[in-house]
């Protein structure tokens, strides 16, 4: 299972570094809402590109220090692009801004929660939240309205999915190894099926 696990999570290496050149060349014809999925993106390529780099370039072998600011990152990134698709006040972008910088400062400076799980799973139920409503709008609209629903349905699963992990992430030190991969495996799989939507929406993207 070990193997499988590592297949996989290479496979979402190709696959996120594929959607970064995709959107990037897809970026001029994205209007103002949707270049915020390519930001979405960046930043997760950003702090995959950091976890590798770290232990090999400045063999900085302890990279956990990036988890709240990954946490804060995601929640700031995918909240405002949920806010924004549904046209909900201004306002509510910046409370987003408020709560993630506000994590990371109890985080960083007092280490609060001491469980940064708990934030995790928090910022995933509102992001599902929120993309569970932006789909609903969505469907009710035109083709020429919903280019993002595909991506907008994979983002929906896979933190409905990485929620489940994160609640029982308390018992993996119970489980087998062999559990253990295939409750990431799962996870990653998700993750691949959202890529795959984000290469195939950039691919069929037209002006």
């Amino acid at each position: 299972m070990a193997d499988l696990y590592k297949t996989i999570l290479f496979l979402n290496y190709g696959l996120l570094l594929a959607v970064i050149v995709l959107g990037a060349i897809k970026y001029r014809i994205l209007n103002l809402k949707e270049k915020q999925y390519f930001y979405c993106i960046a930043f997760l390529f950003f702090i995959e590109l950091l976890n590798l780099a770290l232990p090999y370039v400045f063999r900085l072998n302890d990279t956990s220090f990036l988890y709240p600011f990954y946490i804060a990152g995601e929640f700031f990134l995918l909240t405002g692009l949920f806010i924004r698709k549904l046209n909900w006040p201004k306002y509510l972008l910046g409370l987003g801004a408020v709560i993630a910088v506000s994590f990371m400062i109890s985080k960083y400076s007092f280490d609060y929660p001491v469980n940064a799980d708990i934030a995790k799973v928090v910022s995933n139920i509102i992001i599902i939240c929120l993309s569970g409503v932006a789909l609903i709008n969505e469907i009710k609209k035109t083709s020429d309205q919903n280019r993002f629903l595909w991506v907008d349905a994979s983002i929906f699963f896979y933190y409905s999915v990485s929620v489940f992990i994160f609640i029982i992430q308390h018992q993996i030190a119970n489980l087998s190894e062999n559990n253990y991969y295939i409750l990431f495996s799962a996870n990653n799989v998700f993750s691949s099926i959202l890529y795959c939507s984000l290469i195939y929406t950039f691919i069929r993207l037209k002006k």
